[in-house]
């Protein structure tokens, strides 16, 4: 990070320590011994002596300042030869004079002269009210010969006898303090700048294993009993199998003889498997929380450095701290940057500090010395990229799976992340989950969040359901676009293009029901899109991707239709057919000339350039993808052929309204043939269901939710 970095200074503790032998407590004057080592003197206080590295700079500074003081104490006053002729000497106030070292004139006053008001400045010493015993001027000179033989000469003859004669000595003199400032200075200046940029290296570390010297130690974060950790796992909804195997291993750290008399052993590792921002890394704070055993956290980046064995000697830090605090757990967020497979994508063949890393924890998790107590919990959105070394059992004997949560799961979380909004009573939890198919944790929380955002913005005194809806449109459609210029006729292209996808999804038995179509553009480059309500399954058949081919399909055909030419805007929906098509064949086994083979590995390596099949297969894949693609767009194109007049009336709404819902379609163009598949009756019976459990901002949930449900008060995000 930038900014500004603190120089920061270790305090040495020194302490005055009692024997530890000495029996004779009053011959000790009854010193007692605190926890850490110091002396406590008889009064209770604790005597230490604390040092730091400003004391160094303190006594340079000293050094330097006592240096001046001797060089002043003097009151010697700097002159020239043509002031020492006009003022001194030619008034006869010179007693005599001293050259030093062949280039200064140390001038020293008639004591009887120094009364005079023209020596008033260097009458007395620097500090007291002593008489100055001199020298009270000097000057340089060039060459003593000139000074002596002529300047000095001719002055004396100038003024005659009148005037004391004065005599020059010589003096060849050292200047101490000059010399040892002039070594010392330098030398104290380096260890200076030593100390200083050690102190700047270990601070810009950050904690432990900051400076150049502890380059080695773990960067973990330890969180005990004394840690200020607020999550538990009352604060997280959603997860509650997830919940249950967490809170096993947890409690066995806090009672193991529950289990141990059985003769069971605690899993050495737990991993948390499940897609981006459903809460597998909250999951592991209410761990930390909830636990009562120390924790330590860190992700899988800080192990590795751009210095050799650097990551093996953090991982070996790490266990041997854990062991001192052992039963602990340890906590490894995003394992993947160093659990990935060894040997794969390599592209060099050099030694690798990622795998030196792995190499260790693989050892340091069930090697020949196991860590008894030492419990490792780890979290990845990527686990088919990890080492089987790293998965077997033994190591990470335990896979919890985290997914996006079901229709119920997702009901708990709006109504954690609801309880700190203000809301109008025609917010109901229940109907905001069954408009958000596919959002884990962390959309529904941005979905809460936004709609408070524009609710506010509208000066509203509470947050309501329209609110929510556009909430929901911003997160899966990106930012409204006001500001942007579409031409009549690319408006009436994007009206019949989203009108197809409706149409298509109207009439097709095994498309998803749809929710609403809009063609106002959002994002960067969405000019319009057609929302739907998936059903909560998990096992698809052909019939059910064949439709949803040919919905997809309903944008493109409608503009063939109507136009009788195509535009760019059926990309995504393009990608997205293909993508289907290739999966149905290469992986689903879903065609008969491929038959019942899948070539999926989710072992391979990222940049492979190999295919598990031969040419001639992968010409025929090709083939069986076209033909399928092309079949179901005719089949689509005959559909929207026939329904050609709906087709028109849902595009002119479109262009009136630029938002339609699934009632207006029904208003418009009458109920879907296969009208259970919508969301007419679902949605009532939600609303129904939500406004009989509603009563102002409180909200309960359902019988069902009520039973999966434990404590939901937050949620993963």
């Amino acid at each position: 990070m930038g900014g500004c970095q603190y120089f920061k200074h270790q305090r040495i503790y020194i302490s005055f320590k009692t024997s530890e032998n000495v029996t004779d407590k009053n011959e000790k004057n009854n010193e007692r011994k605190d926890d850490d080592g110091g002396s406590l003197l008889p009064g209770g206080k604790k005597f230490k002596f604390n040092f730091n590295f400003y004391w160094i700079y303190g006594l340079i500074a000293v050094v330097i300042f006592g240096l001046q003081i001797l060089s002043w104490g003097s009151g010697v006053t700097q002159t020239t030869w043509a002031e020492f002729e006009r003022d001194m000497l030619s008034a006869g106030d010179v007693d005599r004079i001293v050259i030093v070292n062949k280039d200064i004139v140390e001038i020293y006053i008639i004591k009887d002269r120094l009364a005079s008001e023209q020596y008033k400045g260097i009458r007395n010493q620097t500090f007291g009210n002593a008489v100055n015993p001199g020298p009270h001027y000097v000057f340089e000179i060039s060459s003593v010969d000139y000074f002596l033989n002529y300047q000095l000469k001719e002055a004396q003859e100038k003024y005659g006898d009148s005037h004391k004669k004065i005599h020059a000595e010589s003096e060849s003199r050292k200047n101490w303090g000059g010399e040892i400032l002039g070594w010392l200075f330098p030398i104290l200046l380096m260890i200076g700048l030593w100390v200083f940029i050690m102190k700047r290296m270990s601070s810009a570390g950050g904690g432990a294993g900051g400076g150049i010297f502890s380059i080695g130690k773990s960067k973990a974060e330890l969180f005990d009993a004394n840690s200020n950790v607020k999550i538990t796992f009352k604060d997280i909804a959603g997860l509650e199998e997830a919940k249950e195997e967490i809170i096993e291993v947890v409690e066995f750290l806090q009672h193991p003889t529950k289990f141990t008399k059985l003769g069971a052993k605690i899993p050495k590792g737990v991993l948390l498997v499940g897609p981006p921002g459903t809460g597998k890394t909250l999951l592991a704070k209410a761990v930390a929380g909830e636990a009562g055993v120390p924790f330590f956290s860190l992700s899988g980046s800080d192990f590795v450095e751009m210095f050799v064995g650097v990551g093996a000697a953090r991982v070996r830090d790490l266990f041997n701290q854990a062991k001192t605090k052992a039963p602990c757990i340890i906590f490894i967020d995003e394992i993947d940057a160093i659990g990935r497979s060894r040997g794969k994508g390599q592209f060099s063949g050099a030694n690798d500090e990622r795998e030196n890393t792995l190499n260790s924890l693989l050892s340091e998790m069930d090697g020949f010395s196991t860590n008894s107590g030492v419990i490792i919990l780890a979290a990845t959105n990527r686990p088919e990229i990890l080492d089987s070394a790293l998965m077997r059992p033994g190591r990470f004997d335990r896979q919890i799976g985290i997914d996006k949560p079901d229709l119920v799961g997702r009901e708990g979380i709006f109504d954690v992340h609801l309880r700190p909004l203000v809301l109008k009573k025609d917010v109901s939890s229940a109907l905001l989950a069954a408009q958000t198919p596919g959002f884990a944790g962390a959309d529904i929380a941005n979905v809460c969040n936004e709609a408070a955002l524009i609710a506010a913005r509208s000066n509203k005194k509470g947050v309501d359901m329209k609110d929510f809806e556009q909430a929901i449109d911003r997160v899966i459609g990106g930012l409204e676009r006001k500001t942007k210029i579409i031409s009549p006729e690319e408006k009436e292209i994007v009206a019949y293009h989203e009108a197809g996808h409706a149409v298509a999804g109207w009439f097709l038995e095994f498309a998803d029901p749809l929710v609403k179509v809009t063609i106002v553009p959002r994002g960067l480059a969405a000019l319009g899109y057609a929302q739907y309500l998936p059903k909560e399954q998990y096992l698809y058949r052909t019939e059910k991707l064949l439709d949803e081919i040919c919905m997809s399909l309903g944008g493109r055909a409608a503009e063939e239709i109507i136009f009788g030419k195509i535009s760019t805007g059926a990309l995504s929906d393009l990608e997205k057919i293909t993508k289907v098509a290739y999966n149905m064949i290469t992986m689903y086994g879903m065609n008969d000339k491929i038959g019942n083979i899948s070539f999926y590995d989710p072992q391979q390596a990222e940049y492979s350039f190999s295919k598990p099949y031969s040419e001639s297969t992968a010409q025929t894949i090709d083939i069986e993808v076209r033909k399928l693609i092309d079949t179901s767009y005719e089949r689509t194109k005959k559909l929207l052929t026939d329904k050609r007049k709906e087709l028109e009336i849902i595009a002119k709404e479109l262009l009136r309204k630029e938002v339609i819902f699934e009632t207006d379609i029904a208003r418009l163009i009458g109920k879907s043939p296969y009208s259970s598949k919508t969301v007419l009756k679902s949605s009532k019976s939600i609303a129904k269901k939500a406004t009989k459990s509603s009563n102002g901002v409180s909200r309960k949930t359902t019988k069902k939710a009520k039973a999966k449900k434990l404590g939901k008060d937050s949620q993963a995000q």
